[in-house]
């Protein structure tokens, strides 16, 4: 068995900016007094991985998704350019298929009277989607007893893997059914990445008061989008236009709206970095020019990428919207990624692109943390 240690006020604040907030149902409990790998309700977490024959994970690197010229689509933007507005039933469609498509897990959850014990197993998910540009997901879990949100247990990381499988069991020890009664269970499944911010995947939460703790209750739940205000990030309007005989595609950043504020005094200064990867490496930026104080820009700048046809099925597109801050780090207000195996609503695009050369086809898209 292996006892996961927490220790008190190590969590950064990233680690539960996602989670939502939950009003105290009363009297927080002291912290023990030992201050060593309890939690604030007296819960010893115990981490086991009951599978035989399943090789531990290896975690120590984690500690450490009629024809037009382009000038057209820009001064036009007329019915004929097939976009599709995020308010449109088309766009709502795979706007809902994106949310059903967020997969689910399986988890089971009892209580022990005689020892105090509340026990969580997280055993798999199913159908997770893709978050990375290799159109794969390493994804883990947090735990949480809400509302406590300093305190977190986590499942190890599945290295690409969209169906994977961790049968670890959590154990919160010496936990008062009185207690265990007023909170929320709240799992939050990730895709791990090493060099920025782990991008949510989706959650689930259940009230402990709901469920009958005798025994242990096994569940399936679909994954819901994360309450990060993701929805409100804004959204982007783009074409793609892909010449096939000059092996290149046209990228044009035509303009943006409902941006998410960034700053203090309630707006941002946007701009956009569009990325060309191929095969899991950068191999081109460009950027366009910084829209001070301005949520609803308009930029009109177009970029070309050279993409031998043989090069498009390991080819992802990155479009980044940036907030430029003088002072401190630029701020992402969002992200939407171009490919084969990106969401629906992507995947359309680069389909619909890819069946009409050297016209630009221009879509909406809603910006992801």
């Amino acid at each position: 068995m292996v006892v996961l240690s927490l220790v008190l006020g190590l969590s950064e604040q990233d680690d539960f900016a996602n989670i939502p907030d939950l009003q105290n149902p009363g009297t927080q409990q002291n912290q023990n007094a030992q201050g060593d790998k309890r939690l604030p309700a007296g819960g010893k977490a115990v981490n086991t991985a009951p599978v035989p024959g399943q090789t531990p994970h290896d975690e120590s690197d984690r500690r450490t998704e009629p024809r037009s010229s382009v000038s057209d689509l820009v001064n036009s933007l007329t019915s004929e350019m097939l976009m599709l507005s995020p308010g449109s039933e088309e766009d709502e469609a795979h706007e809902g298929c994106s949310r059903e498509n967020l997969g689910r897990i399986q988890f089971s959850v009892g209580y022990n009277f005689q020892e105090s014990t509340l026990t969580v197993k997280i055993m798999k998910a199913q159908e997770l989607p893709a978050k990375d540009f290799s159109g794969t997901s390493d994804p883990f879990v947090k735990i949480y007893l809400l509302p406590d949100k300093k305190h977190k247990l986590e499942t190890k990381v599945k290295r690409k893997n969209l169906n994977p499988h961790w049968n670890e069991t959590f154990l919160f020890e010496g936990f008062p059914y009185e207690k265990v009664v007023q909170r929320v269970l709240y799992l939050q499944v990730l895709d791990y990445d090493r060099f920025s911010r782990n991008d949510p995947i989706g959650e689930v939460s259940i009230p402990l008061n709901k469920v009958d703790l005798t025994q242990m209750q096994t569940f399936w739940k679909d994954l819901k989008p994360c309450s990060d205000g993701s929805g409100s990030r804004g959204e982007l309007l783009l074409s793609l236009c892909y010449n096939p005989s000059a092996n290149s595609i046209i990228v044009n950043i035509i303009k943006a709206r409902n941006l998410k504020a960034m700053d203090i005094g309630g707006t941002s200064d946007p701009y956009v970095k569009v990325w060309l990867m191929y095969k899991d490496k950068r191999v081109e930026k460009k950027k366009t020019v910084t829209m001070k104080r301005n949520l609803n820009p308009i930029f009109n700048e177009s970029f070309a990428f050279d993409i031998p046809t043989e090069k498009l099925r390991e080819t992802t597109i990155i479009i980044t919207v940036m907030d430029k801050d003088k002072l401190s780090r630029n701020d992402v207000i969002g992200k939407i990624y171009l490919s084969w195996k990106s969401g629906p609503g992507e995947v359309k695009h680069w389909k619909d692109m890819i069946a009409r050369p050297r016209q630009p086809v221009a879509q909406w898209h809603q910006l992801k943390a």
